[in-house]
């Protein structure tokens, strides 16, 4: 297990708000001891009892629920270090002992080339792996030189490009659902479902992320990555084990399958949208354009919707929708599998049905099945819903991807041809997008999203 991590960017919103919570709650769950070391780099230039004072006070913020001892070995594992990504000099100071080390590059994407560049010039200690937070590069060109650079400095199994949706507790659930349940993959198939929705709505505003989001954009931001990531476990054939060869395997098989949308499908299987000033409740929101940093120029999307086809025995007539937008009316997070109507209905003119729905929640975390009972009178017919919240999980979503990192288990993170892959699926929808063929349409914040007809 390697025991020193190195965070690049390490005084910034993913170290704040996600990785010094799931260091306090390694510490909480005794899967860290005092060997263990966090450095966080940036260029900034601070005192230690600067630093000290700022972890201090995220860890109350951000991981308040985790227990006082728990933050306090989080505080005393970590510490600054002022250092450039982009100086070799820099980089080398923070590899003194030539022991095996942990990069984790909270940077902005555009960054990770120079940075990996730089690692390999500063003479990275055998055994170290590096961590990358999508997306994995700024398109599919990018992404290849990206991978190819990474593949010259550390193997394969030491590369982490990381999507903290794979470790959440009901993403993981929708393995158990599906492959420990013989009722359910007996109809997890074409012949018996519809659609599956995966959608990430949110009543969310920018929230200060001008810097990054505006540069990318709904599709880029969470389509391209988390969604699509969601898809392949929910489309994947069974594999024979959850090891990481036969688990990545099996995913690259669902984004080769999906079928490539042309400039014809693409104006009727895909939506943009960006928010207009609104209500959402009773909080006005101003419009996309006037939040700070953000140019109107660039025309980034706040909703991004995209209809795909998997072009393989199981899944061949089942449409898969995937959707993410901001500043919408309400929070809906989740997987929804819609299973066909039944092919007869013996109940007269009173036995109307619903279609059976299955949702996994992914915020919050539950399971939830729509089915259709008896009424109370004769052959009538009510709707029924049955719940099941789950366990709260041992580790945040960061934590499980932390150990993950730490003990060198890489079945969650993404291969490289997995990163191209979902690239290729995403870049001719960019690419028609660039040239207007589907209009960015306005929605008001705190509205539904944009409107089908304007499609």
């Amino acid at each position: 297990m390697i025991t020193r991590l190195v965070v690049f960017g390490g005084t910034g919103d993913l170290a704040a708000r996600y990785l010094l919570p799931a260091v306090s709650a390694l510490f909480a769950a005794g899967h860290l001891d005092s060997r263990f070391e966090m450095v966080c780099a940036d260029r900034k230039g601070r005192s230690e009892a600067e630093f000290q004072q700022w972890v201090a006070a995220q860890l109350d913020h951000h991981a308040a629920d985790t227990p006082v001892a728990a933050r306090k070995a989080t505080a005393a594992a970590t510490r600054y270090r002022r250092a450039d990504i982009q100086s070799s000099e820099d980089v080398a100071a923070l590899l003194p002992d030539g022991q095996p080390v942990a990069i984790y590059l909270a940077l902005p994407p555009a960054l990770f080339p120079a940075a990996v560049t730089t690692l390999h010039d500063a003479g990275l200690p055998a055994g170290s792996r590096i961590v990358l937070e999508k997306p994995f590069g700024e398109d599919l060109a990018g992404a290849e030189k990206l991978n190819r650079l990474l593949a010259e400095l550390v193997p394969e199994r030491a590369v982490f490009r990381v999507d903290h949706f794979l470790a959440m507790t009901t993403v993981q659930n929708l393995l158990g659902s599906r492959l420990a349940n013989r009722v359910l993959e007996s109809v997890w198939n074409s012949a018996h479902i519809a659609e599956v929705e995966i959608i990430w709505d949110e009543t969310l505003t920018l929230e200060g992320r001008a810097g990054y989001y505006d540069h990318v954009g709904a599709l880029k931001d969470m389509v391209q990555n988390h969604l699509l990531q969601l898809l392949c476990l929910i489309a994947m054939e069974p594999p024979i084990t959850l090891s990481e060869r036969d688990l990545r395997d099996h995913k690259v098989d669902v984004l080769r399958s999906i079928r490539p949308l042309t400039d014809a499908d693409i104006p009727h299987r895909t939506r943009r949208g960006r928010y207009l000033a609104g209500l959402i409740g009773d909080r006005g929101v101003p419009a996309y354009v006037d939040e700070q940093g953000v140019d109107a120029k660039r025309g980034a999307e706040t909703f991004a919707e995209v209809q795909l086809m998997i072009d393989s025995w199981r899944w061949s007539g089942t449409n898969f929708v995937l959707r993410s937008g901001k500043a919408l009316g309400a929070d809906r997070k989740e997987v929804a599998v819609h299973f066909r109507p039944v092919p007869h209905m013996p109940f007269g003119h009173q036995g109307v049905a619903a279609p059976d729905v299955l949702r996994f929640g992914l915020d919050p975390e539950c399971l939830s099945l729509e089915l259709t009972a008896i009424g109370p009178t004769v052959n009538t017919l009510k709707p029924l819903t049955l719940t099941a919240r789950m366990d709260p999980p041992e580790l945040p979503a960061y934590g499980r991807l932390l150990l993950d990192v730490l003990h060198g288990d890489p079945s969650l993170a993404i291969r490289a041809d997995e990163a191209e892959q979902a690239w290729r699926v995403v870049t001719p929808i960019l690419a028609a997008w660039s040239r207007n063929l589907v209009p960015l349409a306005e929605y008001p914040a705190g509205s539904a999203g944009p409107p089908r007809s304007g499609r």
